[in-house]
């Protein structure tokens, strides 16, 4: 299964509520725990499990948990906790101000600089961590405590590969734009062209993908300007 599977299934799901409001009750709860349950079972983790195991992946998953703070534990166990460089099908753990450690998780559509967007169960614009619907969200970076990065499975995009820069389509700068993280030192290839940018870089589509789409966010224009590249040349 691709991150990009799960996110179709996630998304679908938007609008769902649970019902009546504030008593958790709602389907994601009844599947986890066999029955249907009311009061004091928050759903925002049983919601990614249960996308999870819909996308017949539930085997990804580290841990059977409703619990932040125990998938968070175990993904540490298993080497797959990352606390930056955030990318879609990431489940990120949030710690908002004034509440716990681990208070709330979503799974990630996208990131700029600054903020994160995903598909969260169980918030609302008016409480983010007990808001009783399914929502996608956009929050600050600096809520995010950290996040579980699944081994999902590559996509037929992640099986073209760039041996060098000049393997990259031209389409809307890409070529341009790696050429010049090259020449900053963002990216730096085997050393068998000293003197130019024609060294072996062997990335995949979307490892160009996720560099194009941090240029554009604006994270490597500093270390352009340092190099004196304009960082707007390709935007």
């Amino acid at each position: 299964m691709t991150e990009k599977e799960l996110l179709r299934i996630a998304s679908a799901e938007i609008g769902t509520k649970e019902n009546p409001a504030g008593s958790n009750k709602v389907k994601y709860n009844t599947w986890y725990y066999k029955r249907e349950v009311s009061g004091a079972y928050p759903w925002c983790m049983v919601f990614v499990q249960w996308v999870f195991d819909q996308a017949g992946a539930s085997e990804l998953v580290p841990a059977r948990t409703a619990s932040c703070g125990t998938l968070m534990t175990y993904a540490r166990r298993k080497d797959e906790w990352v606390t930056e460089g955030y990318q879609p099908g990431d489940v990120v753990i949030y710690d908002f101000e004034g509440g716990a450690a681990t208070d709330h998780t979503g799974i990630v559509e996208s990131v700029t600089g600054t903020t994160v967007t995903a598909i969260e169960g169980n918030t609302s614009v008016n409480d983010a961590s007990n808001g009783g619907e399914v929502c996608r969200m956009t929050r600050k970076l600096g809520t995010v405590k950290g996040a579980w990065r699944p081994q999902y499975k590559e996509d037929e995009d992640d099986m073209t590969r760039y041996q060098k820069v000049t393997d990259i389509p031209d389409n809307y700068g890409w070529r341009g734009v790696v050429d010049d993280l090259m020449t900053a030192g963002v990216i730096n290839g085997d050393g068998s062209d000293p003197d130019g940018n024609n060294d072996v870089i062997d990335l995949s589509q979307d490892m160009v993908r996720m560099l194009i789409f941090n240029y554009n966010a604006g994270v490597y224009d500093g270390i352009l300007e340092d190099a004196g590249i304009d960082p707007s040349k390709y935007k």
